[in-house]
């Protein structure tokens, strides 16, 4: 969620009875304190932050969540045994997210609170392992004792209820939310989530960090690359720098990264946080009838 969930975004979910996700991967040091701060300004409710180890400037970002009093940290893309007794030490809670169940096993050795099973669909940066979210959810669940959140290809209120019935406890949802109002990405990258089909996505850069993303001409230059089987290098040097940024929050649809999961063929609209919840909501509920009366 890169360049799209701010504090409008984190704030809106919460106060309609969802944890709001401050995404920290786009953000510099004090970019962050902003929003973080705004954010409790916007809410009474509980949000979360979540935090990539593998960012830069991680020790500047763990003292800002100490200093503004975060209370609940999502990290992703590194080890979790790294940070998470620092942040145990704080009385933070701690939700890691992973592609497979060694690491989600390992996740729950290390003190980690609960685990998000994100499954290949997902948008942006992704696990190696290809392994879907209706195969993943149940596996996870079976493997750990600690709360599992089912992430990847949840876009509408049947697919909460399948992820509940596979064993997942709550669900965590990304691509749907990037295309509403409060969402800070650009109106093209929304306009481009509501125009892409069933096969408009891709995961690709699998050599170097997995991501998915709507093909358009950079992700053509990345398949060719990697099709006469460009070195690493290579393809660090072509994804560059402000890829994300181009594409999401600035709208550039040729040259910039679009990432977002395989839900989009499902999106059409871009409601405010508000409608999108309830209409979830009566999604699931409708899912949960229909089941009940085909059981009867």
């Amino acid at each position: 969620m890169v360049w799209c969930s701010g504090w409008k975004l984190a704030s809106a979910v919460s106060n309609k009875g969802g944890l709001g996700i401050i995404g920290a991967g786009s953000m510099y040091p004090e970019v962050l304190r902003e929003h973080i701060q705004k954010c409790a300004i916007a809410t009474t409710k509980p949000f979360a932050v979540n935090i990539p180890l593998l960012y830069p400037d991680i020790d500047t970002l763990m003292g800002i969540i100490e200093q503004e009093n975060v209370s609940i940290v999502f990290t992703s893309a590194g080890n979790p045994a790294t940070w998470t007794p620092w942040l145990k030490e704080r009385n933070i809670t701690v939700v890691h997210v992973v592609p497979n169940v060694k690491l989600a096993i390992k996740c729950q050795e290390r003190g980690v609170d609960a685990v998000v099973c994100e499954g290949f669909e997902a948008g942006g940066h992704n696990g190696k392992d290809e392994i879907t979210s209706m195969c993943l959810i149940p596996q996870v669940s079976d493997a750990v004792d600690i709360p599992v959140i089912a992430a990847g290809g949840i876009g509408d209120g049947r697919a909460i209820a399948a992820a509940l019935a596979l064993g997942a406890e709550a669900v965590q949802i990304g691509s749907r939310f990037a295309a509403t109002e409060e969402s800070s990405a650009h109106p093209a990258f929304k306009q481009s989530i509501l125009e892409a089909d069933d096969s408009a996505t891709m995961l690709t850069m699998k050599s170097v960090v997995p991501v998915r993303l709507i093909k358009n001409e950079f992700y053509e230059k990345i398949a060719e690359a990697e099709k006469r089987c460009a070195s690493t290098q290579e393809l660090k040097e072509l994804l560059g720098k402000r890829r994300a940024k181009a594409g999401i929050f600035e709208g550039d649809l040729e040259n910039g990264e679009l990432e977002i999961g395989q839900i989009s063929g499902l999106i059409h609209d871009i409601p405010n946080v508000s409608i999108l919840f309830d209409r979830l909501l009566l999604e699931y509920n409708e899912a949960i009838s229909s089941l009940t009366l085909f059981k009867n």
